[in-house]
């Protein structure tokens, strides 16, 4: 099918920290390795706000998203894996280098000269998207498409990081903050055999942690988590997804020997430690960067075989900006996602 000379809706941010705006642009060619996507649905995550703001780099104008779900409508020169309609997802990375060492190691994930969605290359808030065959992961059936959207990014990053802790079933795994990683780290972890705490803000969050399957649940304001998690043993790992750097701070002591702080999402200023909480402990601090196109699809299995769901709110392209600002509300249930066809 040839799509020359046709166009797209897109939402567009022309500068910086501006709205998301719909325009019309031309349906984009796949070049050399690349394919052409359908976008059915496409996850809004917070790392959407830093390249708004400008953070990442990049130039304005540019399309944000990178928790995109569809279907290859066209195929470009030497794509060697894919077929017409097959249903693929991508997340945040575009473009690997092939030339750095961690790329020449296979750890691409921590590609030290990556291209990113929304950075140099258009992201999934469009009806198609352009992506090279190497980043795509590759969906099965049985997932709905504003449900694998979100573990493209958010599911792979939260999956990935607890299932390589040293935590093992029996274990007390903690979850900070229940939002679009919290509530699927819970899911993950119950299923994973951990006992699983739930840490919040608030007695109203209690019933929602305890729906996901948390076993237990620390109101921050209320008590002292660290001290709570000491008196029944301490946490082997604890998965920071909140932005709250004091917070996330705050739970360190409440590790056990040899625990670890999984930190997967961006906090909003520098995490502090004392150092004798980590020497006196054997405690460590450990980042966390989502994964390869095969740990998605990784994710995506072991959530089809468990029964692990992103639970989602919908908005349909054109309310684009609505959805955007709901996410850095912090209301969303749990995780927004745009859904072209809605």
């Amino acid at each position: 099918m040839s799509f020359e000379g046709k166009e797209m809706r897109v939402a567009e941010v022309k500068e910086k920290s501006g709205p998301l705006q719909i325009v019309k642009r031309p349906i984009p060619k796949p070049g050399p390795g690349q394919v052409l996507i359908k976008v059915e649905s496409c996850g809004v995550c917070h790392t959407d706000a830093m390249i708004v703001d400008g953070h990442m780099g990049g130039s304005f104008p540019l399309v944000p998203g990178h928790e995109a779900v569809g279907r290859v409508v066209q195929i470009g020169d030497n794509v060697k894996s894919l077929a017409l309609n097959q249903r693929v997802g991508f997340g945040f990375f575009g473009q690997f280098c092939h030339s750095c060492d961690s790329c020449r190691r296979g750890d691409t994930p921590i590609c030290r000269n990556p291209s990113i969605y929304g950075v140099g290359i258009e992201g999934g808030f469009a009806e198609y998207a352009v992506a090279f065959e190497d980043v795509l992961v590759r969906v099965p059936d049985g997932i709905p498409s504003e449900e694998a959207a979100p573990m493209m990014c958010a599911g792979v990053t939260v999956f990935n990081a607890i299932r390589n802790s040293n935590a093992k079933a029996g274990d007390l795994v903690a979850v900070q903050g229940i939002g679009g990683l919290g509530h699927l780290a819970v899911q993950f972890c119950k299923r994973m055999g951990f006992v699983t705490a739930a840490i919040s803000g608030g007695s109203d969050k209690k019933e929602l942690a305890t729906q996901l399957g948390a076993d237990l649940y620390f109101d921050y304001k209320q008590v002292n988590v660290a001290a709570e998690l000491l008196k029944i043993g301490g946490a082997k790992a604890i998965v920071a997804t909140s932005t709250d750097a004091q917070s996330i701070s705050d739970l360190i002591p409440g590790l056990s020997t040899n625990g670890t702080l999984l930190v997967v999402g961006l906090p909003n200023g520098p995490i502090s430690v004392r150092a004798s909480d980590l020497i006196l402990g054997r405690r460590q601090i450990l980042g966390w960067p989502g994964g390869k196109p095969t740990d998605v699809e990784d994710t995506i299995k072991f959530a089809l075989q468990t029964g692990v769901k992103s639970v989602v709110e919908k908005f349909p392209l054109d309310k684009a900006d609505e959805a955007y600002k709901h996410m850095l509300s912090n209301k969303a249930r749990f995780r927004v996602v745009i859904v072209m066809d809605q």
